[in-house]
């Protein structure tokens, strides 16, 4: 059963990308999909994140900073597990510039399952203003559909990579440290950091 699943979603991912690049939409969607690829990355993500933390001493920012931390080190830990025990292999692209990739390893998607993630946490946990919800979506939606037409990914691989997002996101929800706890984290990492945005050395 396993193997006519995998060989259907095989079939299918091959036939939505022939079909798909013949329309403008999609095939300018695929061009920009490296961009796209860059701004999901998991060590982009990371170090940005870890830079964000550093620059901006502000307790107000705390509870997000040490969350989202988390929940970053979190997806790419689950999503690493995962690869290595499935082993299921990428993609071979028809276009083989397309053909280097972040891993050798295709399912779950990691990129898909860290912006419904992220999309998750500022929206439902710790909103951000409603302004930035359409070109959030929209940014979540485009990493998902240029994941399958770059071929990095199967679409089983990225509905799983959602799937894993949504329950990941759930579980930052329960999770969820404190203002007063983030502010310890905070203090623990780092000497320099302490209330009120000072820095003793």
């Amino acid at each position: 059963m396993m193997q006519k699943i995998l060989h259907y979603d095989i079939q299918i991912t091959k036939r939505f990308v022939e079909r798909a690049i013949k329309t403008t939409a999609f095939r300018s969607l695929r061009n920009h999909g490296k961009f796209l690829e860059v701004s999901c990355h998991g060590i982009v993500w990371l170090v940005g994140w870890l830079s964000f933390i550093w620059l901006f001493n502000n307790k107000e920012l705390y509870q997000i900073q040490v969350n989202m931390l988390i929940a970053l080190i979190l997806d790419i830990i689950v999503i690493a597990v995962i690869k290595a025990l499935v082993r299921r292999r990428r993609p071979v692209p028809m276009n083989k510039l397309l053909a280097v990739g972040p891993d050798k390893y295709s399912f779950p998607s990691g990129h898909v399952s860290r912006a419904i993630m992220i999309a998750f946490i500022l929206t439902c946990i710790d909103p951000v203003s409603i302004i930035f919800y359409p070109p959030l979506f929209a940014w979540v939606i485009s990493v998902s559909i240029s994941r399958v037409l770059m071929e990095r990914h199967y679409i089983l691989d990225v509905l799983a990579g959602a799937g894993i997002g949504m329950l990941e996101g759930l579980f930052m929800g329960l999770l969820w440290f404190s203002q007063s706890t983030s502010s310890s984290i905070l203090a623990s990492l780092s000497d320099e950091k302490r209330d009120g945005g000072e820095f003793h050395v």
